[in-house]
């Protein structure tokens, strides 16, 4: 089996639980406090491995106690780290996390030695691309890194998958590098310059990264889905209906089923299934890295699946071919 190979962040993320998020200049008494495994990048090379693809991480942490915690963590979950870099002059990444009653989250992130990848790193994930079936990038460590590494990708053959977060603007030239795209609708709304909240504006975005060179847009909608646009066909598989904890890294962990279903051949709306029941399961559980289910979890998960989220268009295959493949 090909690999996956993840490019991207390192953090430890220290999180606080509250009743509610604090106003500006209010100062709240939280219900607990921890620190979790935790980066994009990290959490969906755990999130891949879980699911038995051999996966190998790329990225860099600092030369602390926290850089050692991390890295650790993620050989316990069986990703591959000899890419991971530890960097003597910067600290490892943090994310400050908030989480309130109802299980939604506020981030804010500190990237330490995430903000030092380069060309180096860039070097050093080319050795990992010729094993690769899959590229997984994120938005936490610098942009001209990430470009460069989906260059590189695309130049050998391997299939790039991006995670555009946190939202940036991104150059015109990187959209045709990419074979698939999974944006938020927040995230999405910033790429094509209007709101995203449902699938009708969802499926317009999808429409306009397509046109600007992606082949297949994933807009993730939350309690509404998650939607697929191709250039001539466009899916939409609903939400599974589960009692929400946490939904921090939930977006990691659709894209680590994605990245395991696109190595694996599976057809786009089989893929969408499993990546957006994936992601349920994560929610389910507090934490960004230990809420990554296992592949047995998943599937017995969808052998007996909960109800989907009801809304007004609920339909799995809006049109087009069911059978096409993200190979």
């Amino acid at each position: 089996m090909k690999s996956v190979v993840v490019f991207g962040s390192l953090n430890m993320d220290l999180v606080t639980r509250c009743d509610r998020f604090p106003q500006p200049g209010e100062t709240l008494v939280g219900r607990d406090f921890t620190t979790v495994p935790g980066g994009k990048g990290a959490n969906q090379a755990v999130a891949a491995a879980r699911l038995g693809v051999p996966t190998e991480l790329v990225g860099r942490v600092g030369q602390d106690d926290l850089g050692r915690s991390l890295l650790a963590g993620l050989q316990q979950a069986g990703v591959g780290c000899d890419g991971v870099t530890v960097d003597r002059d910067s600290a490892s990444g943090v994310a400050a996390i908030a989480v309130d009653g109802r299980g939604e989250n506020q981030i804010v992130i500190v990237p330490g030695a995430n903000g030092q990848v380069e060309t180096a790193d860039v070097q050093r994930l080319a050795t990992y691309l010729p094993q690769a079936g899959v590229l997984l990038l994120q938005l936490e460590v610098p942009l001209p890194a990430v470009v460069s590494a989906a260059q590189i990708a695309h130049s050998m053959g391997v299939r790039v998958i991006l995670d555009p977060a946190p939202a940036q603007a991104l150059p015109t030239d990187l959209f045709p590098l990419l074979h698939c795209i999974t944006p938020n609708q927040v995230e999405a709304g910033q790429l094509v310059g209007f709101p995203v909240g449902d699938r009708a504006s969802a499926q317009q975005a999808g429409e306009v990264l397509v046109k600007r060179g992606v082949a297949i847009a994933i807009v993730k909608l939350g309690e509404q889905g998650a939607i697929a646009v191709t250039a001539d066909q466009v899916w939409v598989q609903p939400a599974f209906s589960v009692p929400v904890v946490d939904t921090v890294a939930a977006g990691d962990a659709f894209n680590g089923g994605l990245a395991m279903a696109m190595v694996q051949g599976q057809p786009l709306p089989d893929a969408l299934r499993w990546a957006t029941a994936i992601a349920a399961l994560s929610v389910t559980q507090a934490g960004a890295q230990p809420s990554m289910p296992t592949r047995s979890a998943v599937e017995a998960f969808l052998a007996d699946p909960p109800p989907t989220i009801a809304t007004s268009s609920n339909q799995a295959l809006i049109y087009g071919n069911s059978s096409i493949r993200l190979s």
